[in-house]
């Protein structure tokens, strides 16, 4: 299969001595063993080897030998300038030449409407989630990159066309416009929607780029997830902050229009640090860590409760993925997008509260009242949850109150019925609103004397425990 051309870059290296600039030139591929040390102590050796002097192994390990010293038995190409990564392709950014301002465009690539947007013209509200929804139409479509085409949906097929399209604009902008419909971000402020903009007006055409933020892709923050215009056509994937090169002409900007009432976040958000995605690294088989539990408490928000038997907990289990999946789907997510692995946008859409919640499951479903498990509301005729679900039991709040850390009345009235009922033995205090461990033993109590056991009597109310507690 033919490797896709522009699909990964290496970022260029710092210097820019002439030796340097010829390396990168003249091996236009990374490998995992280049030459050693700084390139251009190899130029000469490399144009003597060509010109049928000493053969090229020889000419390598000479160079090698001077770089690091007499003495050394390093083998020649045991490497390598700079980091290297096999299979991604080095050299500047791609050449990406831009149209200017342009109206929105219908079949057959005419204007769509008379004149032209600028800078301060309307910015029609959005929502991050929507900006993303937009961006991925594209990557879906692999739209071909083109200053002068238009796509059907009239933006222009280049990567201010792109970012116009993302954010809904009224028309297409370029990279000289486009800062005019957001505002300036610090880098520590950067969430999935925002932009990293490089405007070079010497020469628009030479350095001038866009790039739509998808969020970052481990905890270091030296590299984002960059939705963007490029050749050969749109595509989505790891890019070193801020870009390949030219990083320090980028500038971070979130657009004006951008609805932050469902994540209460503005364009001076002191707390976005706190909800940063921490690393794929984080979630998966084998993790034990805060961040699983902060995952499950986020998702129980969100309706993924009837997936969880016990906690959530720091420990990754298959109630993580599945309960992940369920969001990710409800999101209109498919394929890898929906793997049950939380990503940046995952992660993004679940602190920012925006996105669907995940509906209600259907009778007979996996986690779905009426199903095998499930948290002590569902399982077979006589147990929890038989016939019931947590819409169905009056006064019953949902699970998500019932949680380590919860601390809310719903506890509170639990502890006192408990008590009534005689099952409030393992209170030393209370009840109250903070939901302990005596809480759930006495739940798993009252749970085993109704006949019920394993995750049926796991001590947290599920609707049917609710039901007969109160009843």
């Amino acid at each position: 299969m033919e490797t896709p051309v522009f699909e990964e870059f290496d970022p260029a290296s710092d210097c820019d001595c002439p030796g340097c600039v010829h390396w990168r030139r003249v091996i236009p591929y990374s490998s995992s063993s280049g030459p050693v040390g700084h390139p251009a102590a190899l130029t000469q050796a490399l144009g003597f080897a060509r010109t049928g002097g000493t053969p090229m192994a020889l000419v390598l390990a000479a160079a090698a030998g001077t770089v690091l010293g007499a003495g050394q038995s390093v083998p020649a190409v045991s490497a390598t300038h700079g980091p290297a990564r096999p299979g991604i392709r080095a050299g500047d950014e791609p050449d990406t030449p831009q149209g200017g301002q342009a109206p929105l465009h219908g079949p057959g690539g005419k204007p769509a409407k008379p004149g032209r947007p600028g800078a301060g013209t309307s910015t029609p509200t959005t929502t991050r989630a929507a900006i993303i929804n937009r961006a991925k139409k594209w990557v879906a479509a692999q739209v071909p990159y083109s200053m002068l085409a238009y796509w059907p949906d009239g933006y222009r097929q280049d990567c201010s066309g792109f970012v116009s399209m993302a954010w809904n604009l009224p028309g297409n902008e370029w990279t000289g416009s486009l800062g005019g419909f957001g505002v300036r971000i610090s880098r520590e402020q950067l969430q999935p929607g925002d932009i990293l903009l490089f405007h070079n007006p010497a020469d628009p055409e030479k350095g001038s780029h866009v790039v739509l933020f998808g969020g970052w892709t481990d905890y270091t923050h030296t590299s984002y997830l960059a939705y963007e215009q490029a050749r050969p056509h749109t595509r989505k994937q790891a890019t070193p902050y801020a870009y390949w090169t030219h990083a320090d002409h980028y500038a971070a900007y979130r657009y004006k229009g951008l609805k932050e009432a469902a994540s209460g976040a503005s364009a001076s958000a002191p707390h976005a640090k706190a909800t940063r995605y921490p690393g794929a690294a984080y979630f998966g088989p084998g993790a034990d860590n805060a961040y699983v539990t902060q995952l499950g408490r986020l998702l129980v928000t969100r309706g993924a409760g009837r997936f969880y038997t016990s906690g959530p907990g720091p420990r990754w289990s298959d109630a993580d993925r599945r309960a992940t999946q369920a969001f990710q789907r409800a999101q209109g997510w498919t394929g890898p997008d929906a793997d049950g692995l939380p990503g940046p946008q995952t992660w993004s859409y679940l602190v920012g509260k925006e996105g669907r919640d995940i509906p209600g499951a259907a009778a007979g479903s996996p986690g779905s009242p009426g199903s095998s498990g499930g948290n002590g509301s569902s399982g077979p005729p006589g147990s929890p949850g038989s016939g019931a679900s947590s819409h169905g039991v009056p006064g019953y709040p949902g699970r998500a109150m019932f949680r380590p850390g919860a601390h809310n009345e719903y506890v509170t009235r639990l502890g006192v019925q408990l008590v009534k009922k005689g099952f409030g033995k393992h209170y030393t205090t209370g009840p109250g609103p903070r939901w302990g461990e005596a809480d759930r033993r006495n739940v798993e109590a009252f749970q085993r004397s109704q006949g019920w056991r394993g995750g049926a009597a796991d001590g947290y109310p599920g609707p049917e425990t609710w039901r007969r507690l109160f009843s």
